[in-house]
């Protein structure tokens, strides 16, 4: 524990110095940024327009060089070796593989998700765990907070599917929350109330998360080893990009990620931020100190947390704890949103999250890195309405000096005229020096690669690779005035207090015309309306604005061809956007790719639940034994007969959730179903299930309820078992 203490006041004096370094440097920039633009500007910063317009620069280029001496510092350790500082670093390789292990869940929240892509990662992740030896010390739970019956009753059936392929019983379990109070939070709450003194660890995963066996071993090691640690993150690799908006993402990541990535760690050290999933966290503390409070403002600053995670970090660190990202950990991986709509519709719930972080950003006792991290946040969202007041402000400067004459003395009482001056040299240097900031980490990540003979062949080659690059720029370009004017609205509707919904995110759909058009149109009216003005205005003005607004207008096509199958497929083919992970995949990667689920078919999830005994059994374990009220009995058998005359389409979802939840009313369904007469709804949904299952197919129905019970005999101790587990 001693030299436990010595390493952690070592770490926090050498993040006073890099911290100090850090913002001298940024500081510096961005006040030789603001002299220069000064001198750009006719008025010098005289005039309250142009000290509008010095501001909100000032603050916009405070945000780009940030990122410019994150990524250079990043640039820098990873070619000295890494971080000695880094948890992954302090401790020998032998020392850490001898260490023990300590029972650990892995946690997968989920929420209307596809199932099939959430239970092939979980199922991915369980077998890598097995193949390193160590699944005796981890136990998994599906936590379900779905709402709708046809999605959580198909849940249940693949969790059990999943037990009886990977012999899974007693250890991976599943539970459905009947209320879903505090969202995710509140899942991981309920799973802490219930089971988490069981355990000494949790890794908390999203429905798109798969890690390797290795990568968890090495964490919970080094938790042991390191018992000041509370929350110990991973840096999770995009994978599974198919669209061509999902493949730039991706590849931007992979390629740029590392060198922000070491940057960041670098920085932060012992006071790093909690991204909510794929890391590890220490329960008792977080069980103690972890506990979000209830916002008790006014509008969006009341209610429950939403961007909970930044939080709970700043929390546990005002606690004494220590919170760490590892970079230098491989096996960690996650996926990004398909399409530009999805991403922004994702964008719009994180940014009330942030916004609300205002409330903690001058909280007591929380530290100054997690008071920057708070800020960060924030500003993430909020510099996008920062850079439309820009373009409002240099607009409106351009449009004074155009229609109206030289002012010579802009103020009263001025003892003397002020000359406008103009400086083309000037600006065109600024411009130089803005373009260097933006793209030079990109050349330095390109210039890793290329040194790396392994990384350079595993991303497609030095051609196809810079070829790649140019092509990630161009999108990203284009799609930076896009998210710039949706980060803008969304900003101002949380102000306004203008709910979000929650829900599943798409991870196959390609966008449709008409959900771009919804999603752009306001940027392509705006930005039409804005260059029209400036090509009346002055032709060298339309020209500047060409590269914000040509990308606004041109929104609704650019995003339905960034989200189709074919464009990334094809480029994928061809050698570009590659990442090491496409080219030579882990074991974890193939085992999640060749998962199929095993619901597919004619049927529902509530149709299953009812016609199939096995599943209906399953069911039958899991629902409630309800006490048989006299209105209860029959507002049931209301809904039973509804059920059987019309078929479960006219039901509604709150009458599936009441039959579903009813053991006693799955037992009648189940029984009536199978002997509905000919024509029937219920009877049609029977020779679908017949017609798709070849060994039944010529056996009367009769002889198919008889084999298909067999199979619900067989497995009924196992089901039992498991749903008294779970």
């Amino acid at each position: 524990m001693a030299a436990s203490a010595e390493a952690g006041c070592h770490w926090q004096g050498r993040a006073r110095w890099r911290r100090s370094l850090f913002l001298t440097l940024v500081l510096g920039s961005v006040a030789a940024a603001v002299w220069a633009m000064r001198g750009v500007l006719p008025y010098h910063g005289a005039k309250p327009l142009e000290a509008v317009i010095l501001v909100l620069f000032g603050l916009l280029f405070a945000g780009i060089t940030s990122g410019f001496w994150i990524a250079v510092y990043g640039f820098a350790l990873r070619r000295l070796g890494g971080d000695p500082l880094s948890p992954l670093r302090r401790i020998p390789a032998d020392r850490l593989s001898a260490t023990g292990l300590a029972p650990t869940a892995i946690l997968f929240p989920i929420y209307h998700e596809e199932i099939e892509r959430s239970f092939a990662g979980l199922r991915a992740t369980y077998r890598s765990l097995a193949e390193a030896g160590e699944l005796a010390h981890f136990e998994f739970f599906i936590l379900s907070d779905s709402r709708d019956p046809e999605i959580w009753l198909a849940e249940r059936e693949a969790w059990f599917e999943l037990c009886e392929e990977l012999g899974g019983h007693g250890r991976i379990h599943y539970r459905r929350r009947s209320l879903n109070v505090k969202r995710k939070p509140g899942n991981v709450g309920d799973f802490l109330a219930r089971w988490g003194a069981r355990y000494r660890y949790m890794v908390v995963l999203d429905a798109d998360s798969v890690m390797t066996g290795a990568a968890l071993v090495a964490l919970v090691q080094l938790m042991e080893h390191e018992p000041r640690i509370a929350i110990l993150q991973t840096a999770p690799t995009l994978i599974n990009a198919r669209t061509l908006h999902a493949r730039v993402q991706q590849f931007g990541s992979r390629l740029y990620g590392p060198l922000f990535l070491a940057g960041l760690a670098a920085l932060q050290l012992g006071e790093a931020a909690f991204w909510g999933h794929n890391a590890v966290l220490r329960v008792a503390p977080f069980q103690r100190h972890g506990r979000l409070p209830q916002l008790r403002g006014w509008g969006l600053f009341s209610g429950t947390v939403l961007s909970h995670d930044f939080v709970e970090a700043a929390l546990l660190r005002r606690a004494g704890y220590e919170i760490w990202l590892e970079p230098g950990l491989n096996g960690s991986y996650e996926e990004a949103p398909p399409t530009l709509v999805d991403e922004l519709a994702r964008d719009q719930r994180w940014v009330k999250g942030n916004l609300q972080h205002l409330v903690f950003l001058f909280g007591r006792g929380f530290s100054a890195a997690h008071r920057a991290a708070f800020l960060n946040g924030i500003m993430n969202y909020c510099s996008a309405l920062l850079w439309l007041a820009f373009l409002a402000a240099v607009t409106a400067e351009t449009a004074l000096l155009t229609l109206f004459p030289v002012e010579y003395f802009p103020e009263p009482h001025l003892p003397y005229p002020l000359w406008p001056e103009w400086h083309p040299d000037w600006a065109l240097a600024l411009i130089a020096v803005t373009v260097t900031v933006l793209f030079l980490p990109k050349l330095l990540a390109l210039f890793e690669v290329l040194c790396d003979s392994k990384r350079r062949r595993t991303m497609g080659g030095g051609v196809r690779l810079t070829a790649s690059l140019a092509l990630e720029v161009l999108v990203a370009s284009l799609l930076a005035p896009v998210r710039m004017f949706a980060h803008a609205r969304f900003v101002i509707a949380a102000l306004l207090g203008t709910r979000v919904s929650w829900a599943g995110q798409n991870r196959t759909r390609e966008t449709s015309w008409a959900d771009a058009w919804v999603r752009h149109v306001p940027g392509t009216v705006v930005a039409l309306a804005w260059s029209g003005f400036a090509w009346w205005l002055d032709r060298r003005f339309f020209l500047w604005s060409l590269p914000v607004a040509v990308p606004l207008i041109l929104a609704a096509p650019l995003s339905v061809w960034l989200s189709r199958y074919r464009a990334g497929v094809g480029l994928r083919r061809w050698g570009w956007l590659l990442t090491p992970e496409e080219s030579v995949p882990p074991p974890v990667l193939r085992e999640l790719e060749a998962y199929r689920s095993p619901l597919g078919g004619p049927l529902s999830g509530f149709s299953r639940a009812v016609l199939l005994p096995l599943a209906n059994a399953l069911h039958i374990q899991l629902a409630r034994q309800r006490r048989l009220t006299p209105l209860r009995a029959e507002h049931r058998a209301r809904l039973i007969a509804a059920c059987l005359r019309a078929g479960p389409e006219a039901l509604s979802v709150t009458d599936k959730r009441f039959l579903a939840e009813d053991a006693g009313a799955l037992v009648e369904l189940h029984q009536r179903a199978w002997v509905q007469p000919p024509g029937a709804p219920w009877s049609l949904l029977v020779e679908k299930l017949l017609q798709t299952a070849p060994p039944l197919s010529a056996a009367p129905r009769g002889a198919a309820l008889a084999v298909y019970g067999d199979r619900a005999e067989n497995g009924s101790m196992k089901l039992m078992k498991s749903a008294r587990d779970s």
